[in-house]
Formats: structure tokens, C-alpha cells, sequence
């Protein structure tokens, strides 16, 4: 099926794609992908090249235009953009509580196995599909955060699918271990704690009181699930965006109503906390980084390396708030995770994860690639280096002008720069 509509500046055309559950088994089970076209009004019918868009995640589906607004109104004046929801999120065939409880007798196994076809590999080989539908020709490739991630695993598994690569905060490390990651980033998280109580001092009393009411209280979201102090902590998320400081800051700005705490402030905790939105998020998030290893919860044992990151309230220690962690309290505090609770833990568990890069096909890399790497919070600087040393002809942009959601906020600049260094302009 195929629907088109006008925004302003841009005509879209809605579609849906059958592909393999396991593309292993070509002929075995079908899910649905959908991805939306966006081209610019009057380019409807010119002969553009196609940039796919890899959101990132994961388990999020790519973001709905309203007009050319962000990075797409670069990308309009050279591409046919494709921004495709990647399998089990937006309208593609979900996957989820309600979806994953029809799987049958074998309960928690067979979600857990299912789930199993939803990380890059699968993404990956689903765009090469669909870009076969679509052209005979290579297309470029846009990805941002774990969609970076994909867009390295699209050069592993199918490089001649690509007539260019943009990556922008998603060079993953190729073979560090979930461990690895953490013990980095929460040294990362730590530091923006530090520039976040730093620049708000008054906050430091603020969070300490909010979180010694938690401590206290049986506080509930609005939507039933517990709100506890290591839950308040996981608000820290936001410290990795563009103006994330100043939206803690007025998140703690006046959290109580007389002696208890406001329904403005619950309501907006439940906002940054529910995974109501993205519940692939959660269960895939450790397995993203997983190949031939188990996570067994990597960010909950590896945190306990941190103390400063306790959660108990320490009298005048400054509370740190996390950040892009999943842990498995999580799990069971969100209604819409709960029911998934035994399948995540097999998950978890999973040690024979394959590998998602293929080193030596990266060192023989021939697509014009290029990545911004900027000093952010989700992504290890170093260990983007790395790869970015390792993947042939890579060529990178340090910047601290924009932290990880550079991409979105820089309003094409970007975008602009990664095309012009990957053409040889710049």
C-alpha cells in the first residue's frame, strides 16, 4: 500500500515492506516494515539519489516531519530521503508486551528468541531489501546514534549497497564489550554531573531533597509504577543533549506542591522515565553492544564500580544522576516491561550474540565515509578513534561545538559538513 500527502515544502509517500523475521530463513516467517519518503515540492518527479535515514535507538521509529525542518531541509536539496522505522517500532510490525504475548507456550523462550532478530544485523539486511525495491543504484546513508552503529554493520554486511555514509555520534567500538562501554561512560556521565551541579549549585539541595523524599515515601507515577530514587537518578539521561542541564535544572526547579511532590513533577519524571514509547529500547539495549558475550546486566554490575553514583542519600554528597543505562529494576517497574520481565533476563544471559562488524572488511573499506564524533555522553569518544582508524578511508570531525544530538539541533550544519568531507570539499 502506498499513500502520498503535501507538508509544507515536501510531498510524502507512505510505505510498507514484507521481510524475513530471520533473514537466515528466507522463507520462513514475513513482519512488515514501513518507511516514509520525503522529497522536496517540485522534485517529485526528478531522478534523485535516495538517502536512507537510520534513527537511533534502539527500538525507536524515525522521526514523523512536519515540513523540511532540522537536517532534513539539507538533505532535500540533493536526496530523496527515506526514513524508515526500523522492525518493531512506529508501523512497522511491533513488538511488544501485547504483541510478544501471543507467541505461545513456550512463553519467555520464545519472546526472548524472537527478540533476537531485532538489533542491526537484521536492520541492516532489511534496508538492503528495501533499497532493492526501491533502485538499482547504491544509496547514501544517514546515521545517527545507534543508527550509526547500523550504518557500521550495513558496511560490514553489505557495503555495495552504499554509494556514500553519514555518520553522526554512532561509531561503535568493534569489539569492546558491553563492560567496556559502561566503565566509560560512567566516567562521562560523572563529569557531566559535576559541570551540571557546577553551573546549577542550588540543584545539588534540591535533588537531595527529592530524593530523600523518595527514600521515605511509596511514590507512584501516574501510571502506576513505583518512582524511586534510582529511578529519579535515571532522569540524568538528558544530560547528553543540547540544553539537557537546563532541562534538569528546571525539572528540579519547584518539584514539590507544599510538603509533597507535585503532579507537574510526576507526570514529568514519568515523560523521561516510561518506556511506553520505545520498550525495545530496554530489552535490546545491552544486546546492541553484544557479540559472542553475555551482558548479564552490564550497567547494573558495573555501576557498583562508581559510588558516587549510589543511590542512597549521603547527606551532603551531591545525588549523580545516570545516564544512557538500562538496569533490570527497570524491568520490573514499568507496567509496559513487566510482563517481558523473564524474556529480558534470558536475554541477558544470551552468549552466543554474532558479531555485528567484520574488522577485516572495514580495513578494506572502498565507500566514502564520514562521521562526526563529538564529546558526548552515550558514545565514547575514544573508542569512536578507534573504529574510525580502523574502517578505511573514514574520515572524522572532533567537535565540541554540538554535543549528541548535534544533528538535529544544528540545522543542516551538520549534515553539510559530512557530505562536503565525504565528496572530497572539505
Amino acid at each position: 500500500m502506498v499513500t502520498s500527502f503535501r507538508h509544507p515544502g515536501t510531498v510524502l509517500t507512505d510505505r510498507f515492506f514484507s521481510v524475513p523475521l530471520d533473514h537466515q530463513r528466507p522463507d520462513g516467517e514475513q513482519i512488515e516494515v514501513f518507511a516514509r519518503e520525503v522529497v522536496a515540492a517540485g522534485k517529485a518527479d526528478a531522478d534523485l539519489p535516495w538517502l536512507l535515514f537510520l534513527q537511533g535507538g534502539p527500538g525507536f521509529g524515525a522521526q514523523r516531519p512536519e515540513g523540511r525542518e532540522s537536517w532534513l531541509d539539507r538533505a532535500l536539496n540533493d536526496f530523496r530521503v527515506l526514513l524508515m522505522d526500523q522492525r518493531g517500532t512506529g508501523r512497522s510490525c511491533p513488538a511488544n508486551r501485547r504483541t510478544l504475548a501471543r507467541l505461545g507456550p513456550e512463553g519467555p523462550q520464545a519472546q526472548a528468541d524472537y527478540l533476537t532478530h531485532f538489533r542491526a544485523d537484521s536492520i541492516v539486511l532489511d534496508a538492503e531489501l528495501i533499497r532493492r525495491e526501491l533502485t538499482d543504484e547504491p544509496w547514501s546513508v544517514l546515521g545517527q546514534s545507534f543508527g550509526g552503529m547500523c550504518a557500521v554493520t550495513y558496511l560490514s554486511f553489505a557495503p555495495h549497497g552504499i554509494r556514500e555514509a553519514f555518520i553522526t555520534g554512532g561509531l561503535p567500538g568493534l569489539t569492546a564489550t558491553a563492560d567496556d562501554i559502561y566503565r566509560r561512560t560512567y566516567r562521562t556521565v560523572a563529569a557531566k554531573n559535576a559541570a551540571h551541579y557546577e553551573r546549577y549549585p542550588q540543584d545539588v539541595e534540591q535533588a537531595g531533597r527529592v530524593a530523600e523524599y523518595l527514600a521515605e515515601h511509596d511514590v507512584r507515577r501516574p501510571d502506576g509504577a513505583p518512582l524511586s530514587v534510582a529511578a529519579f537518578q535515571s532522569a540524568g539521561a538528558m544530560l547528553g543533549q543540547s540544553g539537557g542541564s537546563h532541562a534538569l535544572h528546571y525539572l528540579l526547579e519547584d518539584p514539590f506542591a507544599g510538603d509533597e511532590l507535585s503532579d507537574a513533577f510526576l507526570y514529568a519524571m514519568m515523560n523521561e522515565v516510561s518506556f511506553a514509547n520505545g520498550p525495545l529500547y530496554a530489552l535490546l539495549h545491552e544486546a546492541a553492544y553484544a557479540q559472542g558475550f553475555a551482558t548479564r546486566w552490564s550497567a547494573q554490575r558495573i555501576r557498583a564500580e562508581f559510588e558516587e553514583f549510589d543511590p542512597r542519600v549521603t547527606g551532603s554528597n551531591p545525588l549523580y544522576f545516570t545516564g544512557e543505562m538500562i538496569y533490570p529494576w527497570m524491568i520490573d517497574a514499568d507496567p509496559v516491561l513487566r510482563p517481558l520481565r523473564e524474556a529480558a533476563g534470558i536475554l541477558a544471559e544470551r552468549d552466543d550474540w554474532p558479531p555485528l562488524y567484520d574488522p577485516v572488511r572495514l580495513a578494506a573499506n572502498e565507500v566514502p565515509v564520514a562521521a562526526a564524533v563529538y564529546y558526548d555522553m552515550y558514545v565514547d569518544r575514544e573508542l569512536s578513534m578507534q573504529t574510525a582508524q580502523a574502517i578505511r578511508g573514514l574520515q572524522t570531525w572532533v567537535t565540541s561545538e554540538y554535543e549528541h544530538d548535534g544533528l538535529r539541533v544544528s540545522n543542516g550544519a551538520v549534515l553539510d559538513r559530512l557530505i562536503g568531507m565525504a565528496r572530497g570539499n572539505i
